[in-house]
């Protein structure tokens, strides 16, 4: 008996089998740590507001809150903001993304580019884009034009910055080896600069996408009228807070769903990290 409980305690699979179990638990316990914070803050916010203990005029209950969610989506009128500010969000972010990936990989690999665009990104980088909205407006006029470009020049320069640097700090070894094997351009910008910069790019189109949801606010509370950010201004202006707290709640939302996504792509394209 002795000897089968020395085997069982050296057995490599029943060893592998017992570390699996406590990285399960520990695994649904942080699952349940990330779940638990929203709610703890729900029921607290709920129990403050109904016991008065925070002006319920200003700090409506959560579950007040969701009534007004369920009767603005079922009239239709909350379908109407999701759907514009979604497109504004989508269409602008692309426009972003796309052009900062393709120039920061040019900038990466030719250093030429790079001396030559480094102090226009540097200069204008700092510029929030919400200050330069009175000549987007200017050049492009109040229409939908305008605020997805709004939203394409926050994005832009982060996506810039982390696909330059994601670039430049791939090992020399392998710029070395493909030259040695007669790699041509082409084989340098999508064998090694785009798969060897994902990892820093991916984190630039991350933080890419947050500020796109806090661009589209601001962008919709000026020259608007539709989408969430228009919601919450015009809901904050008729001190209809429930309603405002609806359009915070969604752009909450969506915020965490993109990140979400987002993280599922480099979990796909990067499963080694």
């Amino acid at each position: 008996m002795e000897g089968k409980n020395v085997n069982v305690e050296h057995d490599p699979f029943a060893i592998e089998h017992e570390e699996w179990k406590k990285r399960q638990i520990r695994s649904r316990f942080k699952q349940l740590l990330t779940i638990s914070s929203p709610i703890f803050i729900l029921i607290l916010w709920e129990f403050l507001s109904r016991t008065g203990l925070v002006d319920a005029r200003f700090f409506p209950p959560p579950t007040e809150i969701v009534g007004t969610f369920v009767a603005m989506g079922t009239s239709g009128e909350l379908y109407n903001h999701i759907g514009i500010s979604l497109y504004r969000i989508f269409a602008g972010f692309l426009l972003g993304v796309i052009p900062g990936v393709i120039l920061g990989l040019l900038m990466g690999l030719y250093s030429p580019l790079r001396h030559f665009f480094s102090p226009l990104v540097m200069a204008l980088m700092p510029i929030p884009t919400l200050a330069l909205l009175p000549i987007i407006l200017i050049i492009f006029g109040v229409g939908e034009v305008s605020k997805i470009v709004t939203i394409a020049g926050s994005v832009f320069f982060p996506v810039v910055i982390n696909t330059v640097a994601g670039v430049v700090n791939i090992d020399r070894i392998y710029l070395d080896v493909a030259k040695n094997y007669g790699a041509n351009s082409k084989d340098f910008f999508f064998k090694i600069a785009l798969p060897g910069s994902l990892p820093v790019m991916i984190e630039g189109i991350q933080m890419g996408q947050a500020i796109a949801l806090l661009t589209i606010v601001a962008a919709e509370m000026m020259g608007a009228n539709s989408g969430i950010g228009y919601l919450i201004w015009t809901s904050y202006n008729a001190f209809l807070l429930k309603e405002m707290y609806v359009g915070l709640v969604l752009i909450s939302f969506f915020g965490y769903l993109f990140s979400l996504i987002l993280r599922g792509f480099q979990r796909k394209l990067l499963p080694w990290r």
